[in-house]
């Protein structure tokens, strides 16, 4: 990531400089620029601009039958791509009237808590890597991401891009082994919560950072961590609870000494890695105790109602919401989706003015986003 300082928004500058949150974190895919206007070392204003990663998704969803295109939406958001393909699926399953079988909403429950703890991690790299150095902790984070991917291999045989949902389930069951080898890994990332709380708040961070309030929030569509660092109390999981969770104790909103600001999101961030270690625990002893099948049978040609369907739910940076327009055909008129990426970059823009441009690093790196996630 860039940002150019010095001259007047829209007009290109030599004085650019690199943004670099460390070696683990999603911003390094870079694509994203910053132009700000400064007086003295105060930002005044403020342009994100994010690249060209010609995408086309939501454009491709419509030559892509309904079975093709849950591995193209995997690729939205690469921290977690798993809640991409969950996403399209819970979305073309309500309109199709489909249920999964119980073990396999379990197992998808285990899987999207998975995914939230390895985009979480890679957003908190940033606190031992370059906000607060701990080359221990650093490395523990590393480390723990590794597993994480080495985990969801040795399930799907894919290290980062799983492409295990199918309509109607899964396309594999896990063992016995492979769960506890999970509920084992929980553990050991819930013990790097604490640490991470510790490091953010006895770091003598600044306060009052790049301040998103509730009324801002809900202004650009701010959900997730970031919203409920605000105060806000939004979860998907708790107050319309979809796959298992209304079986599962989804934690309230944290609590932090200052609301809404660039610390208080990472200490949300941190906490969260606690409270869905315990929820990745929850979910392998649900799917232990849940026998059967994981996938239904189904014809070889899917063809969706004609009609709209809206289907929204917790991705690790926030809400994701599918709009499925269907005129009867084996593909999709129209699959639009409404991604927490846009919505937190989009914020970045009202939240920069008033930041110290040394504050910058950590102004940005408490706004989570992914620029696949962003540029759909």
């Amino acid at each position: 990531m860039t940002y150019v300082l010095g001259a007047p928004l829209g007009v290109d500058s030599a004085h650019r400089q690199l943004i670099d949150l460390g070696p683990d974190h999603p911003s390094r895919s870079g694509l994203v620029e910053i132009a700000c206007r400064l007086e003295g070392d105060v930002i005044v204003e403020a342009q994100v601009r994010p690249g060209a990663s010609h995408r086309s998704a939501e454009k491709l969803f419509e030559v892509r039958d309904y079975r093709q295109l849950l591995a193209l939406a995997n690729r939205h958001d690469w921290q977690a791509p798993f809640a991409g393909e969950l996403g399209a699926a819970l979305t073309i399953e309500e309109a199709l009237r489909l249920t999964p079988p119980p073990r396999a909403t379990w197992l998808r429950t285990v899987l999207a808590e998975h995914a939230r703890l390895h985009s979480h991690l890679g957003f908190l790299s940033v606190v031992p890597a370059r906000l607060a150095p701990d080359a221990t902790l650093a490395r523990r984070i590393h480390v723990a991401r590794e597993a994480l991917r080495e985990q969801l291999a040795e399930l799907s045989g894919n290290r980062v891009h799983p492409m295990v949902c199918r309509l109607g389930g899964l396309s594999v069951d896990a063992s016995q082994a492979w769960l506890d080898d999970e509920a084992s890994l929980a553990d050991t990332i819930a013990g790097l919560g604490p640490g991470l709380r510790a490091l953010v708040v006895g770091a003598g961070l600044p306060e009052g950072v790049a301040v998103i309030d509730p009324a801002l929030a809900r202004s650009y569509g701010v959900t997730g961590p970031a919203a409920r660092a605000a105060g806000i109390d939004t979860d998907l999981r708790r107050s319309a609870p979809y796959l298992a969770y209304g079986d599962l104790d989804v934690p309230a909103i944290p609590v932090t000494d200052h609301p809404g600001d660039a610390v208080s999101r990472l200490v949300a961030w941190a906490d969260e890695l606690t409270s869905t270690a315990a929820l990745l625990s929850a979910a392998v002893e649900g799917t232990t105790r849940t026998d059967g099948a994981v996938s239904v049978k189904l014809p070889k040609v899917i063809r969706v109602p004609v009609g709209d369907t809206y289907v929204a739910h917790e991705a690790p940076l926030g809400r994701a919401g599918w709009w499925l327009v269907s005129r009867g055909e084996k593909v999709p008129w129209r699959l639009k989706l409404r991604t927490a990426s846009f919505a937190h970059v989009a914020a970045l823009e009202a939240v920069l003015p008033g930041t110290r441009g040394a504050d910058l690093p950590l102004a940005v790196a408490s706004v989570g986003y992914v620029v696949g996630d962003l540029a759909k």
